[in-house]
């Protein structure tokens, strides 16, 4: 299963970058996670390579693009999802892109949790020498 959605997401990545398009690198990431048990969901701004916690999940943000405003709205980020529970060492339970316009194409397969991108924010200033 996890090579199957490698597979759909490098698809999907050159579809998106095939067109010419590049994204932009962006600072947070705008992330929304339901707990299913209580039908809570909670919105959560993220910096890249910093994490959060959500119930037992700790989910870091590796990077996150968005397109420019003229074009075709997309932002997607690059998580690292794991289960840590007390007395256990964290378990990896995702790893890769989450498009915000697909959400269903790179999900997070948990019983009790769903996270999923919303946004990215705070564009990254170019460095000038």
């Amino acid at each position: 299963m996890i090579r199957f959605l490698a597979l759909v997401t490098c698809i999907l990545l050159s579809v998106i970058t095939s067109t010419g398009v590049m994204a932009d690198p962006y600072n947070t990431a705008v992330l929304q996670g339901l707990d299913k048990v209580t039908a809570r969901v909670s919105t959560v701004r993220v910096a890249v390579g910093d994490s959060v916690r959500f119930g037992p999940l700790e989910v870091i943000v590796r990077h996150c693009d968005k397109r420019p405003p003229e074009d075709t709205p997309e932002s997607a980020a690059f998580l690292d999802i794991s289960e840590v529970r007390q007395g256990e060492s964290a378990q990896a339970i995702f790893r890769g892109w989450m498009f915000a316009s697909s959400p269903a194409i790179s999900a997070l397969e948990h019983p009790v949790y769903d996270i999923w991108v919303i946004d990215c924010e705070a564009p990254q200033v170019p460095v000038s020498e």
